[in-house]
């Protein structure tokens, strides 16, 4: 086993994954290690993602730890097999890291869910929009950091425009409708975009307009990123210090619920393409 550099997000949540399957066992790092033939400190570096794991290692410690969930255990294998990064990786010395965490999960995922009540999705947002966003951030940012973030959220958006895409669903408040961000003419640019993109085959757009009140996870600003396995999904909040990630199967399960109930209580995909072209129109 060699020591890997610095592990990006993927590979990070292989060792978290396996240190859990352990736990959830009750085997300790000790038995665990014995169990496969390596020491106590080289499963703590596998469990640490420093060490990577080879795919029958990886099969045996499954085996030991009782796990039998087939799509789980081959998402795993996925996450051991990786050796290099994608384009999110040229901006590695210009962005915080958990922007290309982002980037690098949503790469990989097989389906999308957001709910936003301040701003547009930034897979949705328009060029304009999204620079005047990074605008007024405080402290401001260099108009250099402005336009790499504006870069790095364009390149993001093309996970929506390759072949076979991942369905994406997006919950809007009226609230983040109704912001003229850059004023009327970069606001009903953004508005037309969004109907055009809510008439692709696999992105949903739903509208919680001021009249439903009161609402699960109102205030929320949630990104959801489906694995190839419910237990392999990862859910990044928005904070002021930037996103959060978090990948415990409670609160991954917690996150579904809230996101079904935020899509219940909204309109309907057409009533809400309708209700995007009424705020458009106004403008």
């Amino acid at each position: 086993m060699t020591a890997r550099a610095t592990p990006n997000v993927r590979r990070q949540r292989l060792g978290t994954e396996l240190r859990r399957l352990r736990e959830r066992a009750g085997l300790s790092a000790t038995e665990s290690a014995r169990l496969i033939g390596v020491s106590q400190a080289q499963l703590s570096n596998i469990e640490a993602s420093r060490f990577g794991v080879s795919p029958a290692r990886l099969q045996a410690m499954a085996r030991n730890y009782h796990c039998s969930d087939s799509a789980y255990i081959q998402g795993l294998l996925d996450l051991a097999g990786e050796r290099k990064g994608g384009w999110w990786e040229t901006f590695r010395e210009v962005l915080p890291t958990p922007l290309l965490d982002i980037a690098e999960l949503e790469h990989h995922a097989t389906a999308l869910r957001s709910a936003n009540t301040a701003h547009i999705p930034g897979l949705l947002q328009t060029t304009d929009h999204a620079r005047e966003i990074f605008r007024q951030v405080v402290p401001e940012f260099s108009r250099m950091d402005i336009e790499h973030r504006v870069s790095h959220r364009l390149q993001r958006q093309a996970v929506l425009d390759r072949p076979a895409p991942p369905p994406f669903q997006a919950v809007i408040h009226e609230a983040a409708l109704r912001v003229p961000v850059g004023g009327h003419r970069v606001a009903k640019a953004q508005l037309r975009h969004l109907v055009e993109q809510s008439e692709r085959e696999h992105i949903t757009v739903q509208v919680i307009p001021f009249r439903i009140g009161a609402y699960p996870g109102s205030g929320q600003t949630i990104l959801y990123i489906q694995g190839s396995a419910p237990r392999l999904d990862t859910v990044s909040l928005d904070q002021s210090h930037g996103p959060a990630l978090v990948d415990a199967e409670a609160e991954l399960e917690s996150y579904r619920v809230l996101l079904d109930r935020m899509a219940a209580v909204a309109l309907t995909p057409s009533k809400s393409r309708d209700f995007v072209i009424g705020l458009t129109n106004e403008l």
